[in-house]
């Protein structure tokens, strides 16, 4: 009997030691968890979305040789470099329908002048994408459903989103077909 009793109480005395770790451990285990959590819901799925067209344009951009920048497929369509710049471009002018201000003295009437220089081409798309997710993710989710017009007809912030998501996508399906035209594999079909 005395032996049951040692054991139990070096059994107790261990338990009692490591219950702050195993505390610590649980908050640790719960920190992301609680992070997946927060990041579920509509506007998270949104930025998903963008986030994933962002990723693919840009190493979709860093693939195409500087030479092919200035590559169109006809007389009056955008240029590869265009194509990046006019996705920046709609970054910022979709953003507006929410209340989200492009920078200081860009200028988004000309911001696809610079279409022939890739490193401006990249630069310029990057800038816009932080831009508009780092806006987006400031929204709280209780705007979701809040009115805005939109190319003259009522909408909402979250299909605003949505039009910012559709955008970059469309996008990135035809500045997929000029890099296939132009011999250059897609980065992650490249992979596969």
């Amino acid at each position: 009997m005395q032996r049951a009793e040692k054991w139990a109480g070096a059994f107790l005395a261990v338990a009692l030691l490591a219950a702050p770790a195993m505390a610590q451990d649980k908050e640790k285990k719960a920190e992301p968890m609680a992070q997946k959590a927060a990041a579920k819901g509509v506007k998270a799925e949104i930025i998903g979305q963008i986030t994933a067209a962002q990723e693919k344009l840009q190493s979709l951009a860093e693939a195409m040789p500087a030479d092919k920048y200035g590559w169109r497929p006809g007389a009056g369509v955008r240029s590869v470099g265009e194509v990046f710049l006019h996705v920046a471009g709609g970054n910022y002018f979709l953003g507006t329908f929410l209340g989200i201000a492009p920078p200081a003295g860009l200028d988004l009437r000309n911001l696809e002048k610079d279409g022939g220089d890739k490193a401006k081409a990249i630069d310029g798309m990057k800038k816009s994408f932080d831009h508009i997710l780092g806006a987006l993710a400031a929204i709280p989710d209780s705007d979701l459903d809040k009115p805005v017009k939109m190319f003259g007809r009522d909408s909402t912030y979250r299909e605003a989103m949505f039009v910012i998501a559709t955008h970059a996508h469309e996008h990135l399906g035809q500045s997929i077909a000029y890099a296939r035209t132009n011999g250059v594999v897609p980065p992650w079909s490249a992979k596969e």
